[in-house]
């Protein structure tokens, strides 16, 4: 029973993922990062040091182990204390993460 269930919550989060990939706009999501996000973050892909210097780099985050798409949109969702709290309209959320994820190729 509990391998069915650890099967179901594989397939549940595997079909998360090709959701949200099929849904998202890269582009939409890079034009967003830069408007919203880049005075705090470095967000173009290989940029070494954030504007400010405790925010991550969206490259530093794409390559974090485990920061898939569900992770990405988790951790968009929840409060920070050393961040405003911007919410994201879904498809914003959608293609700021899809973007994020896309920054983990090119390294």
């Amino acid at each position: 029973m509990k391998r069915v269930m650890m099967f179901g919550a594989a397939m549940l989060l595997g079909s998360f993922d090709a959701a949200m990939a099929q849904e998202a706009d890269v582009e939409a999501g890079a034009a967003y990062a830069k408007k919203v996000c880049a005075p705090c973050h470095a967000v173009l892909p290989n940029e070494q040091i954030s504007p400010l210097p405790q925010a991550p780099t969206f490259q530093s985050v794409a390559t974090t182990p485990g920061m898939n798409e569900l992770a990405l949109s988790v951790f968009l969702q929840t409060s920070h204390p050393t961040m405003p709290n911007i919410i994201l309209k879904p498809d914003d959320l959608r293609n700021v993460v899809a973007y994020i994820h896309s920054l983990e190729k090119k390294d």
